[in-house]
């Protein structure tokens, strides 16, 4: 049975990934790292309340003795100024894979980027080029084991409220360009899945666009 650390536990992806894990007979615990209480109580879930992502100092018994790790922190383009975007997507995964890679070498840690993510770092698109800078890191830290997620559009399969027009748009055409362009879309309980599934059991890819992650489960 192994032990889990999962960040964005109240996220959407992350939400499908905690439930998995505390349903799972393969898992023994989970540590969540949140800035929110996800408000869910179970035997098998360690909760840890954390607002500052680039400094975990203090955390580093939440990080030792891991088996597997799921990064699902992040945020839209347009939702925060460019510094905080940068500050959340580069700086708090590099803050993260330092403390897991001291604690727990040999861990197999799940990222969750997206799709168009650009490692030569030279993207005048904002997403792109941050998500490339965080992969290149984690690829340079040689984790045991690490799995790159770039999905395409996520459908979320729970209604919510969209966080711009563009995703509103997306989610009413969704039918219509997962039968099109089936590349470019996924749910987001298939991506959930597919992403628990890849750190309890690993996965043959480093890197896995949004077709590779259809096919995982």
């Amino acid at each position: 049975m192994k032990n889990i650390l999962l960040t964005g536990a109240t996220g959407m992806i992350g939400k499908i990934i905690l439930d998995a894990c505390l349903k799972s007979n393969d898992v023994h615990q989970v540590t969540s790292i949140s800035r929110k209480p996800s408000g869910v109580e179970h035997p098998k879930l360690v909760e840890v309340l954390h607002t500052d992502f680039k400094n975990l100092t203090g955390l580093e018994k939440h990080f030792t003795n891991q088996d597997a790790a799921y990064y699902c922190i992040g945020v839209y383009t347009g939702q925060v100024p460019r510094d905080k975007f940068r500050e959340i997507t580069v700086d708090y995964t590099l803050a993260f894979a330092d403390m897991l890679k001291a604690n727990s070498p040999d861990v197999n840690l799940c990222f969750l980027s997206g799709q168009g993510a650009d490692r030569s770092e030279k993207s005048r698109m904002m997403f792109a080029k941050d998500k490339g800078i965080a992969e290149n890191y984690l690829i340079s830290k040689a984790f045991k084991a690490l799995h790159i997620f770039r999905p395409g559009y996520i459908y979320p399969v729970e209604p919510r409220k969209e966080p711009n027009l563009s995703y509103r748009i997306f989610r009413f055409l969704y039918p219509v360009l997962n039968k099109l362009a089936p590349k470019s879309a996924i749910t987001s309980e298939r991506l959930g899945i597919a992403m628990f599934h890849a750190g309890l059991f690993g996965t043959e890819l480093e890197t896995l666009e949004n077709e590779d992650i259809k096919k995982v489960v």
